[in-house]
């Protein structure tokens, strides 16, 4: 038995995105992203590990490394570095000649920019986008990558109901690599806050086939379950976490456990939203 089947799949961590296989997506701790960007002036870095498998392969990303910068009001730019473990299941009715052993290495790297496109107000939802481009750093050959920058293009909407949250959106992601298949994904989420030191939520997510050399080769739709826990001592540490599984088409599971820190700077006045940026009454973000 190979270590990645050793391992209980809530000590792996995910990062939709930050592997070789396009499924993995982008809102830690969930599948499901938000249009809201860091704050101008701030900062995040995650330190995490992630986990999504199917009866094909169970792979793993991490340590992984993640950072996202307030570049400007409204824009957020983002980067990740991954290592990842490939772990083939060697099940005889899925790959008869075998699929060997496992395999540690760097992964694609995720270069993107989320830019909150509408703020959200009253009655209106916040709208963003969250482009990502991934760069082929991982080795192809070995699995470790597409080979090809290949890009994911989600449209994310979020809306504020007191204490509860609800963020959703669908997308593409182009992957013009051989082996490999354009497809859609989308997901819905729930989230509530608990306490001040605990938030919890619940999602529902989909993502079309992949591509025949893929683990993830057909349609999954996925609920998972997840949250934050905030150190009482300081707010800006978190601990993230997320377990999800298959309830419809191809059987596949994912999992995230990571630390999250975010700092930066407040200017005593409000910066003025860009003249190329809608703007409503009332900005709102986490």
């Amino acid at each position: 038995m190979s270590i990645i089947q050793k391992l209980p799949a809530f000590f792996l961590l995910l990062l939709a995105a930050v592997c070789a296989h396009p499924a993995w997506a982008q809102g830690p701790p969930f599948q499901t992203d938000d249009p809201v960007p860091v704050d101008f002036k701030h900062y995040e870095f995650y330190i995490f590990g992630a986990t999504d498998g199917t009866p094909v392969e169970m792979d793993a990303a991490g340590p992984a490394f993640e950072f996202n910068w307030g570049a400007v009001p409204r824009v957020q730019l983002h980067a990740v570095l991954p290592f990842g473990v490939l772990g083939p299941q060697n099940r005889p009715v899925y790959a008869p000649a075998g699929q060997g052993s496992t395999q540690f290495g760097l992964l694609d790297m995720e270069l993107g920019a989320k830019i909150a496109w509408i703020k959200e107000s009253k009655h209106i939802p916040q709208i963003g986008t969250f482009t990502m481009f991934e760069i082929p750093t991982g080795n192809s050959d070995k699995g470790f990558g597409v080979g090809k920058v290949w890009y994911k293009l989600p449209v994310w909407v979020q809306k504020n109901f007191g204490k509860w949250l609800v963020d959703g959106g669908a997308g593409e992601t182009v992957v013009p690599q051989t082996g490999f298949h354009d497809f859609p994904y989308g997901g819905f989420l729930v989230k509530h806050e608990v306490s001040e030191q605990l938030e919890l939520g619940a999602e529902i997510f989909s993502h079309g086939a992949e591509g025949p050399v893929t683990p993830q080769f057909q349609p999954s739709t996925m609920i998972g379950i997840g949250g934050y826990y905030h150190f009482k001592h300081n707010p800006d540490h978190q601990l993230l976490f997320s377990y999800g599984h298959s309830i419809a088409g191809q059987t596949e599971n994912y999992a995230y456990l990571g630390m999250y820190w975010t700092w930066g700077k407040d200017d005593k006045k409000p910066d003025a939203d860009k003249a190329l940026l809608w703007q409503s009454s009332r900005p709102v973000g986490y």
